[in-house]
């Protein structure tokens, strides 16, 4: 099959080499004219057989303005596919601007980074029935070997809310690894950490690709020495939070793990000085003191212990 692809980075690169080797022919733009196989969008819109389909894999920042400057160059029983991690509210507006024009629309979540080209992705995707089966060749070939790593999760919408939540899963699973390191770092008892993690990787219930992920980087670094304490959120994390405070569902540990990714972004929180000063006021705890530190809080002498 013949599919167009829009965004030839990390994954869309490896999407496009993984579709190669099952047989399919892909051609790809990107910005970067070194890896791109035409010139420009309406290159790309002529190089294929109608009916065409592109799948656009580009960052959030940039997808919405590159499916409109895409649209605009395809017709009548074409086929555009939004595999980045947009919001799921933004998809039913993209179908219907599409949909007067005769052109469908999928919405996919894709999940499988980096390792993706050699043992497949999973997909989730929205859209119309007719849609998705017309695509199916791409998804086989896209998917892990199997029967699991597909779903058609629903109508337009669904791909993307369903990888909002596998993202928001994704936090809290790996908090708490992360969580748990940090309790056998600080053990007096354990002197093997990145042992125990990888004693974990079989016969356990907590074995995970996200586990076998961790182990591989203690053993690259043990100690993680050559990493700072800080952790970015693409915006999913935030999404799930949302959509369970709309829907009244408790998401205790994941919004925990978003908030915990807050707090790694203050090199001194404001909360916790607070807190300290609270401690302080109340009970007169130690409080450590920064470089501006005067021995008492807005004139209130510290106590010590």
């Amino acid at each position: 099959m013949q599919l167009g692809l829009v965004g030839l980075g990390r994954m869309g690169g490896n999407m496009a080499a993984r579709l190669r080797e099952a047989g399919h022919e892909v051609v790809g733009y990107d910005r970067d004219a070194g890896v791109s196989d035409v010139s420009s969008l309406s290159d790309l819109a002529d190089k294929l057989t109608p009916p065409r389909a592109v799948w656009v894999m580009v960052p959030v920042s940039v997808t919405e303005r590159t499916i409109d400057e895409m649209a605009a160059l395809l017709g009548e029983g074409d086929i555009l596919v939004d595999g980045g991690n947009s919001r799921f509210t933004d998809d039913t507006t993209r179908a219907q601007r599409l949909a007067p024009r005769g052109i469908g629309y999928l919405d996919v979540g894709v999940s499988g980074g980096v390792w993706g080209r050699q043992f497949g992705y999973a997909l989730m995707v929205g859209g119309a029935a007719e849609h998705v089966q017309r695509l199916m060749p791409i998804f086989e070939a896209l998917k892990p070997a199997g029967e699991f790593g597909f779903v058609h999760a629903g109508p337009v919408g669904a791909g993307h809310y369903a990888k909002m939540v596998h993202n928001g899963i994704e936090y809290g699973l790996m908090h708490a690894y992360a969580e748990g390191y940090e309790l056998l770092r600080a053990s007096e008892f354990v002197t093997d950490v990145p042992g125990v993690f990888k004693s974990w990787r079989e016969g356990t219930v907590v074995r995970s690709w996200l586990l076998d992920l961790l182990d591989h980087a203690l053993d690259e670094d043990p100690d993680l020495a050559g990493l700072r304490g800080y952790a970015e959120d693409t915006g999913e994390g935030r999404w799930t939070v949302e959509e369970a405070i709309r829907l009244a569902v408790p998401l205790n540990v994941i919004a925990a793990s978003l908030f915990a990714r807050f707090v790694s972004r203050q090199d001194d929180s404001p909360a916790m000085k607070a807190i300290a000063a609270l401690r302080n006021q109340f009970g007169g705890h130690a409080v450590k003191r920064g470089e501006r530190s005067s021995g008492a809080i807005d004139g209130v002498p510290t106590a010590t212990v």
